[in-house]
């Protein structure tokens, strides 16, 4: 989740050329993998639809070190499952950055130097999560700054300093910047180094293969990978990125072809408004599913302080953006989850004793439409709310996260208490308890 760029209105019939592919299909015979068929998911030869939650954190609460809190951990994926939301979005590789607004520590200190503490931490998140029959999506790479992710990985070969967006402004030089990465064969080296080294991890708390472990639904190849600046692209830009998921994806799935694989894509919103991109971006063999994220308040189609004003013209664009990617995903054959969406508390407020009148009418009309073309056999096959903050509270006055304070859902970038749920938010943890019991019960 990042800044985001104005609403374009673009012509579904240039998906037309694509219709016609047929889905990659993860299958596989061992007990508790998810698996895909058709345009759904399976789990045990049983339809999987579900309503999880982005926990980007969690390997950090599940740290031996500094940043550890495993009581805490505990503590809410007990409360997250009891309400049903038994999937789950977290971030499992992270870069040593000077970047101002960078989460600390990182996993990466440098090109193939792997602290292992955090690694520890997903180790423990993972063996709790198996044991309360929760699945997790690890994504491995970030386009946004917030955990060093690829303008790190370019900083450490192109001998330029790290350009940081939240010291210069300059977002679409940062995008551009950062989408350098995909065509660095050096970046790229680090990174797959790093990849394999996680996807062939032994936990050292339960003793399984990462790559042998049904709780691992499906490995990402990044949060919210673009192509670069919207002002920027070129159509050699676009090649460029659809390439390196090909190649990416490819890798990823020699080495755990029992997990699934996926973008972590945020739709056409994220592909420079190109809509036949984002299809490319999603048609390789080895991507199993298609990802899409929607932020109507970061891309001026809700204005919290306004909220009257400018909702109801805000859902209709809603509406529209998730009903396009639903039928997309219908056109080529493959599920397709709606991995991020969140709106402000009431007025834009950050502290947990705002209210959520209008979060909670969001959440409920998001989630209606979701299980609506759900059970009509549509492809939509799950959602993760952006984003958990259960006990996590900030008491700097700026709402800043600052390294040494806890987590609460929003990314060190972002206001701490920006869009996430805090576990005293009980009505809207209703209206995703109720969800995720509606979406269990789809056959």
């Amino acid at each position: 989740m990042n800044k985001r760029h104005p609403f374009a209105s673009l012509a579904l019939s240039a998906l037309l050329t694509l219709f016609g592919l047929t889905c990659h299909a993860a299958a596989t015979e061992q007990s508790g993998f998810v698996s895909v068929k058709g345009r759904h998911f399976q789990l045990d030869g049983k339809p999987y639809y579900y309503a999880g939650a982005n926990f980007w954190y969690g390997m950090y609460l599940g740290s031996p070190g500094p940043t550890g809190d495993r009581a805490r951990l505990t503590k809410e994926l007990d409360q997250l499952a009891a309400q049903g939301v038994l999937n789950l979005r977290v971030l499992a590789l992270s870069e040593a950055s000077e970047l101002r607004r960078a989460v600390r520590p990182a996993v990466l200190q440098g090109p193939k130097k792997v602290d292992e503490t955090l690694w520890q931490g997903l180790d423990f998140l993972l063996a709790e999560m198996a044991k309360r029959d929760m699945k997790a999506v690890l994504y491995l790479n970030n386009f946004w700054q917030w955990s060093g992710g690829m303008s790190q990985y370019v900083a450490w070969f192109n001998g330029k300093p790290v350009m940081d967006p939240d010291v210069t402004g300059n977002w679409n030089g940062f995008m551009d910047n950062s989408a350098t990465f995909y065509a660095s064969a050096p970046a790229n080296e680090a990174f797959r180094f790093a990849v394999q080294k996680l996807v062939k991890r032994r936990n050292s708390v339960n003793g399984r293969a990462y790559d042998a472990d049904p709780t691992i639904m499906s490995w990402q190849l990044a949060n919210e990978p673009r192509p670069g600046s919207d002002a920027g692209y070129t159509p050699q830009a676009g090649k460029v990125f659809t390439a390196w998921i090909d190649e990416t994806a490819g890798f990823i799935k020699k080495l755990a072809p029992r997990q699934l694989v996926s973008t972590g894509n945020e739709g056409w919103m994220g592909t420079a408004g190109d809509r036949q991109l984002y299809a490319n971006a999603h048609a390789s063999k080895h991507i199993d599913y298609l990802t899409y994220h929607m932020w109507a308040p970061n891309w001026s189609w809700f204005d919290p302080k306004k909220p009257a004003e400018t909702y109801d013209g805000a859902w209709q664009k809603m509406q529209d953006y998730l009903n396009w990617h639903i039928d997309t995903a219908n056109l080529t054959g493959k599920p397709i989850v709606l991995e991020e969406f969140g709106i402000n508390r009431d007025g834009g407020a950050y502290a947990p004793s705002a209210t959520t009148i209008y979060r909670d009418r969001f959440y409920t009309a998001v989630y209606g439409l979701l299980a609506r073309r759900a059970a009509a056999g549509d492809a939509i096959a799950g959602s993760n709310f952006w984003a958990w903050g259960g006990k996590g509270r900030t008491h700097n006055a700026d709402f800043m996260w600052k390294p040494g304070d806890g987590f609460v859902g929003d990314p060190p970038q972002e206001a701490q208490g920006l869009y996430c749920v805090f576990d005293s938010d009980k009505s809207t943890i209703a209206i995703i308890s109720a969800h995720a019991r509606q979406m269990s019960g789809l056959h």
